[in-house]
């Protein structure tokens, strides 16, 4: 059965079709029982107004602003990518995207703004403002919505793959946080901790995200215990792991990290890290912008989670059974 379509509430009503475009947009100049008219027969009918149909009628145009962290983060530099092929894709939508690496505000005539991956104190600026904001990767309170994995369950997945991997055996797994100061660092590191246990778990240790203080801090705790079993890299900095596990050789310790980046996916394929749980950053930027949209058309849309991809070796995208 097809939806009712505005000419069906206009015949409903008694109206033209334009008196009910009027009822419907506000403009005003009907009387009154016109007005109730048309508004019974929209309830009547359980007719829901085509916004994007609107929106392409009247030239709407929407402006966002992207703040996503700067540099050659491998996951961020997705992210990146995301926003610029998904603002190319909607170019019939009107749709732009500012994509800005600083939190120096939003534009001023900019209709919503996303947040990427940023710790709580860095965003008061964009909270106090007028423009609404959204969360992407790590959620924030405060802003209007999340469009994210839940972090939680990444990490009790992360703290499931161990168990199976040591099944019969004490595990004694080193979590890698980027920053104990990121809620969904915390997030991922709390819910293996619910899995394993704090028996299994040995101190994180925080390596900021960064590949050389990754290589040289780990490379530490590997070299002064030498009965870690399992790695957990929770944040980014994956560059500096998998050399070492590449050292390692055969008694490396079994690996599951975050991101399936170019570095990540070499690591698959030449047998350095076990585990990649990937939460798929152009779906995340696709919901993003719909939420955004949502938002910017007066609607008050909900969190988006995102269901994260589990990636073995075997079942790579591009590689052939």
């Amino acid at each position: 059965m097809r939806n009712p379509t505005l000419h069906d509430v206009a015949r409903a009503a008694g109206v033209s079709y334009s008196t009910a475009d009027r009822v419907l947009n506000g403009r005003g100049g009907v009387a009154m029982k016109s007005i109730q008219r048309v508004r019974q027969a929209i309830d009547d009918l359980g007719y829901r107004r085509d916004i994007t149909a609107a929106n392409l009628s009247r030239r709407r145009s929407y402006r966002f602003a992207a703040y996503v962290p700067p540099g050659d983060h491998g996951f961020f530099s997705a992210i990146r990518r995301a926003f610029q092929d998904q603002a190319e894709a909607r170019a019939g939508q009107r749709i732009s995207v500012d994509l800005r690496d600083g939190l120096d505000g939003p534009p001023a005539d900019c209709d919503c703004a996303v947040l990427a991956g940023a710790g709580q104190d860095r965003i008061d600026a964009l909270i106090a403002g007028d423009v609404p904001v959204v969360a992407l990767v790590t959620d924030m309170p405060g802003l209007r919505a999340y469009i994210g994995i839940d972090n939680l369950a990444a990490g009790r997945t992360a703290g499931r793959l161990h168990r199976i991997a040591h099944r019969g055996r004490q595990a004694r797994v080193l979590p890698v946080m980027g920053s104990a100061g990121l809620r969904d660092h915390r997030d991922r590191l709390a819910g293996m901790a619910e899995i394993l246990g704090a028996e299994s778990l040995l101190p994180p240790i925080e390596v900021q995200d960064n590949p050389d203080r990754m290589r040289d801090l780990l490379g530490h705790a590997l070299r002064a215990d030498p009965g870690i079993t399992g790695i957990y890299s929770i944040g980014a900095g994956n560059r500096g792991l998998i050399p070492l596990m590449r050292d390692m050789g055969e008694n490396r310790p079994f690996v599951v990290l975050h991101e399936l980046t170019p570095h990540s996916r070499a690591g698959l394929l030449d047998d350095l890290i076990d585990v990649v749980i990937d939460q798929k950053p152009a779906e995340e930027v696709a919901c993003a912008l719909e939420v955004m949209k949502a938002i910017a058309d007066g609607e008050t849309p909900g969190s988006v989670t995102i269901t994260p991809a589990i990636f073995f070796k075997e079942n790579l995208p591009g590689v052939s059974a």
